[in-house]
């Protein structure tokens, strides 16, 4: 306890918050740190809707906004990168390091630059601050890779296809920091907007935008931004006080912001009818689906997501010449989204044209490994005779839920059962009332077995004995074989015993 207590007064001592300057506990090193967003940038790209694309000039513009308050921040020399997502869901997110995301949707809903500015230094703040090292040192972040991955292969409604098709609308992935952080990043942003030459007057405005919002029950947002950024009147209230101490005026660029998303305010009709395709599809009507997909195309033909999206509608009304076509036209629209590549490999794949397949879903899962990727590569070398990339992959597949991870672990188990069948046949000794040596076996494996074999080791003397078990084992089933040893007058005498079992096989 003193060691730990040791330990924990130095951490603490030897980590000062950049940003307020605070010690506080920090078990993340600020290189790991960077270290950790940099890996996790790109697949958090890709499972949030990867980059857009249409405009590529709004990148820039956007990038250039973030630069600019990131070059008067408390942690200048951190590696900033600013992109915007594809994706209508009105978000935004910051992974550590400076690594940092807006979503298309969430700049349809601001007014001028001041605002956008609002947004970025917010989500500077919780980079500068070491918000996330923070709560990965507290074990509240845990698993960023595997819960975007398996974010990114679920699918609400229309089979395992995985990518984005039904989850645009869904809460966002992140992790909610705490209040404290949320309230530092209102109060220093609003330092970094002035020192950036910004009005703090529109970090105000936001807030009192979104709790509008809020209060209409505006379904979007609530599932995206204020999932991650709860809104209130007392974050409005305090955003006030704070503008009230900073100097009045500041840069505002309506008319510049309100250029640089005209394309998005074109395009804002497609992005409506891309959510009634979605709903469409939940329900499983893919005639309605292409209707409104077909809109979506008409407005804007470039989005790859509108092609594969129609084309999962095609595939709900088995006419799989149209879908490949369109899962086709999404990747020369896009080629570099996991989704695209995913959808056309799992069609390919299905309708008996594996070759072709296995270079969709290798190309899918080089973007953004996935359950649903990993589990057809799974088969495919299962299907080769390479057990052993086979296990990986099922491994991967086996994480994820519904049906897809159950074949996973099916599978999985199939092939681990030949070299550690004590894996999932568990067995354990114990004292009968008869005084007599009895074993236990419990099949904890999703497949009826045949062929248990138990080795039986008595520690005192060095000697093992082999046991059978039953002709078959089911799934959760368990099996008590008696021995030969007995009876013994002391109880403790079970302690020399060990068993483990060698052998098991699935039942046909």
């Amino acid at each position: 306890m003193l060691v730990l207590v040791a330990l924990l007064t130095a951490f603490s001592g030897c980590s000062v918050n950049p940003v307020t300057g605070k010690n506080e506990l920090s078990l993340i090193s600020p290189q790991q740190e960077v270290a950790i967003g940099a890996e996790q940038y790109q697949p958090s790209q890709q499972s949030q809707g990867g980059r857009y694309y249409i405009d590529p000039q709004l990148q820039t513009y956007v990038a250039s906004v973030g630069r600019k308050l990131a070059d008067v921040s408390d942690r200048k020399d951190l590696p900033y990168e600013f992109v915007v997502l594809n994706n209508p869901v009105p978000n935004a997110w910051a992974l550590p390091g400076g690594k940092i995301a807006i979503n298309s949707g969430l700049l349809l809903h601001l007014e001028d630059e001041a605002q956008l500015a609002a947004v970025l230094a917010h989500e500077i703040v919780h980079a500068a601050a070491r918000h996330g090292a923070t709560q990965m040192s507290r074990g509240v972040l845990v698993g960023v890779g595997a819960q975007v991955a398996g974010i990114a292969s679920e699918s609400a409604g229309y089979g395992q296809l995985g990518g984005m098709a039904a989850q645009l609308g869904s809460q966002a992935w992140m992790a909610r920091y705490g209040r404290d952080a949320e309230r530092d990043s209102d109060v220093y942003g609003m330092d970094y907007m002035v020192r950036a030459g910004y009005d703090p007057q529109a970090a105000v405005e936001l807030q009192e935008t979104f709790v509008k919002l809020n209060a209409n029950r505006q379904q979007d947002f609530i599932s995206g931004l204020f999932a991650s950024h709860p809104p209130s009147q007392e974050r409005v209230n305090r955003n006030r006080e704070k503008a009230a101490t900073l100097p009045k005026g500041g840069i505002r660029n309506r008319d510049v912001y309100q250029q640089r998303i005209a394309q998005l305010k074109r395009d804002e009709p497609a992005y409506e009818a891309q959510g009634e395709a979605i709903k469409a599809l939940n329900n499983k009507d893919g005639k309605l689906a292409i209707s409104h997909l077909n809109k979506a195309i008409k407005i804007q033909p470039q989005d790859g997501y509108f092609y594969e999206l129609r084309g999962h509608a095609w595939s709900m009304l088995d006419d799989n010449a149209r879908a490949e076509q369109d899962f086709s036209a999404a990747i020369s629209k896009n080629p570099n989204y996991f989704s695209h590549y995913l959808a056309r490999g799992v069609l390919r794949y299905e309708n008996g044209r594996k070759q072709q397949a296995l270079a969709d879903l290798d190309k899918s899962h080089q973007l953004l490994p996935t359950p649903t990727a990993a589990y057809y590569l799974g088969e495919q070398a299962d299907g080769s005779g390479n057990s052993a990339k086979a296990m990986g992959y099922y491994q991967q597949a086996a994480q994820s839920s519904g049906e897809l991870g159950k074949k996973a672990q099916t599978r999985l188990a199939v092939l681990e059962l030949a070299q550690t069948p004590h894996k999932y046949i568990a067995s354990s000794p114990y004292l009968g009332n008869d005084g007599y040596l009895w074993v236990v076996v419990k099949n904890n494996s999703p497949l009826a077995v045949t062929g248990v074999q138990v080795q039986l080791a008595d520690m005192n003397v060095r000697k093992s004995s082999a046991l059978s078990g039953p002709a078959r084992l089911n799934p959760g089933e368990q099996f008590v074989i008696k021995t030969r040893i007995g009876p013994m007058a002391d109880r403790n005498e079970l302690a020399r015993f060990r068993t483990q079992v060698t052998a098991a096989k699935p039942a046909k």
